[in-house]
Parts: structure tokens; C-alpha cells; sequence
């Protein structure tokens, strides 16, 4: 499956790894992942990562995000990972590489580089970059390993998502050969200070039900964003679960106003609502897609399409 990348790899002495923005677990797992595993089994490559950070995962890329100038795009290969659209793409300057590869794991959208390597049947894009390694008998090491895993851990929610399968644990299984310190992982990724566990108990307490529907939501204004002090990513993404494993809740979405937009979180534990996010411009996977709408009236009609969804699947 993989062996254009790898011939690529092997050609090129400069490889740039990009993913979506906004990273989360899956995109900076596989990114930082994958440019260990190079830098592990090709030394004599120069191997970047770019792109902007979230805060929630700062603890996994010790050295941070690379700076580098135009000029290294123009004989390197440039590969994206996590990445549907190339409107995701964290670095637009991929598109100057000599050579783009695309590994993902979301529902198809478009073709956006040289070599295309997509498959939805994977739980996260960090477990296609261990499958990566496995198929192509690659050295992990405990630093690439650790990445990997991270990202399967988190995009899978803890291998509790119906993504999860047998080839799952198999990987998983793979990458536990090295010596993962899953103590130290889980507590980097799970615990809070106390202040965050009361910031999450506001969130909770601003639940909505849309008319009387298995359809829940939060809406977050830019002015109470600001006032909780958190990025963008972290209201957003970070406290859409807030709302999941409630009995009678199917779907529910987190809104958060972002300058002139608002940033769409939506998630089910029952249906597809990936054609919802596709029609207001996102996409992603079945059950957990995201999207970006113009104002709060838009916010309302997607809840609205959502609540028909429900009504048409019964």
C-alpha cells in the first residue's frame, strides 16, 4: 500500500511533513511519528515538521514545530498526513515541493497531491503510519512508537469508537513492543488541574437540547471565549464531549464563534453525519465530522438538518 511513499522517501534527501490545522492527537502523533521512524531508518535525510501547535497537545512535540524558508520546498518531498482538503493543510507551501504524498484516514473529498494513499477502514491516521512500518519492516523506536500510539489512543477515544477493530490491537499491539511509558502518556493526555475540571462543569451546564430531538448542542459566544481565557481549538474541540454518553443524545455539536466564523464540532453515537458537515463545507468521518458556518443562524439550520437526519433514520 505504501510503496510509492517509501520509494519517495528513499529519493529525496529533505522530507516535510505537514498535516491539518488545529492538530490534534492523530495529526501531531503521526506527523512526529513518522518523521522519527525516517530519521531513525534513512540518518542521512533532513526531516522537517511545520505547522501551528495546540496547546492541549504541547507535551508531544518536545522541540516544537520547525522554521524553515521557501527555498526547502523546492527539491524535497512534502508529505501530508490527517488531511481531507487541501483547505486543511497546515502550510500551504507544500503545494512548491518536488514531490506530495497524502496519507489519510477520512472520507474522501479531493485529490490534492502526487501520490495518494487514502483508506477510511483505519481507526486514525496514526494507525495507517504503523501499518506504514509494519508492511515495510521499518525500526521503531521508543520515540516513534509513543507518537504513533498517542494518536491511535486519542482518535479512537481510548479504542472505544466502532472504528476500533482486530487490526486496531494488532497495531497497537506492534507499537507496544517498544517501551511505550503509558502512565506518563495517559497522564499527559487525561488529567487536569482542578481549575479545568470546573471550567468543564460550565460547559456542561450549558447543554442544550434542540426541540425536544436526540439532538444536543453548546453555544459559545466569542465574548465568553474570551473570558475563559482558552484558545479557540480547546473550547472547541476540547469540550465537544462534554455532551457524549448522555441517554436520549444521538448527536450533538459544539459551536464556537471564531472572528468571522463559527467553528462546527459534530459528533453521534448513532449516525452518519458526515454529509451534514459536507454540505455546510467540512467533512471528516461518519460519526465525528467538523465544519466551519458564517454566523449563529447558520449554526441553527444545521441543527435543524441534524434533527431531520434523526426523524428520516428512524
Amino acid at each position: 500500500m505504501f510503496e510509492a511513499v517509501i520509494d519517495g522517501i528513499k529519493k529525496y534527501d529533505t522530507i516535510i511533513i505537514h498535516r491539518h490545522t488545529n492538530p490534534d492527537g492523530d495529526a501531531l502523533g503521526s506527523q512526529i511519528g513518522l518523521k522519527a521512524l525516517i530519521c531513525d531508518n534513512f540518518p542521512g535525510k533532513k526531516v522537517f515538521v511545520v505547522g501551528d501547535m495546540t496547546k492541549r497537545y504541547e507535551f508531544m512535540a518536545e522541540n516544537g514545530m520547525d522554521e524553515i524558508s521557501d527555498e526547502t520546498y523546492k527539491c524535497a518531498m512534502a508529505i501530508i498526513l490527517d488531511s481531507a482538503t487541501k483547505a486543511l493543510v497546515c502550510d500551504k507551501r507544500f503545494e512548491s515541493a518536488a514531490l506530495t504524498a497524502r496519507i489519510d484516514h477520512h472520507i474522501y473529498c479531493e485529490t490534492f497531491t502526487d501520490i495518494e494513499v487514502v483508506d477510511t477502514s483505519y481507526e486514525s491516521c496514526c494507525g495507517m503510519i504503523a501499518e506504514f512500518a509494519r508492511e515495510q519492516s521499518l525500526k521503531l523506536s521508543e520515540r516513534s512508537a509513543t507518537a504513533v500510539f498517542t494518536g491511535m489512543v486519542t482518535d479512537s477515544g481510548r479504542f472505544r469508537y466502532d472504528s476500533t477493530s482486530a487490526r486496531t490491537f494488532a497495531l497497537a499491539s506492534f507499537l507496544m513492543q517498544e517501551k511505550i511509558n503509558t502512565t506518563e502518556l495517559y497522564r499527559n493526555l487525561y488529567s487536569d488541574e482542578l481549575s479545568a475540571v470546573k471550567t468543564r462543569a460550565t460547559f456542561l451546564q450549558k447543554i442544550t437540547v434542540y426541540k425536544e430531538s436526540p439532538v444536543a448542542y453548546i453555544y459559545n459566544t466569542a465574548e465568553e471565549v474570551k473570558a475563559l481565557g482558552m484558545d479557540t481549538f480547546s473550547v472547541s474541540r476540547g469540550m465537544v464531549n462534554t455532551m457524549s454518553d448522555i441517554k436520549g443524545i444521538d448527536i450533538w455539536v459544539n459551536f464556537t464563534e471564531d472572528g468571522d466564523k463559527v467553528l462546527c464540532e459534530l459528533r453521534s453515537s448513532k449516525y452518519n453525519i458526515n454529509p451534514i458537515a459536507v454540505k455546510y463545507g467540512g467533512g471528516g468521518h461518519m460519526k465525528a465530522s467538523g465544519a466551519d458556518v458564517a454566523d449563529r443562524e447558520q449554526a441553527m439550520q444545521m441543527l435543524e438538518d441534524l434533527k431531520k437526519l434523526t426523524e428520516v433514520e428512524q
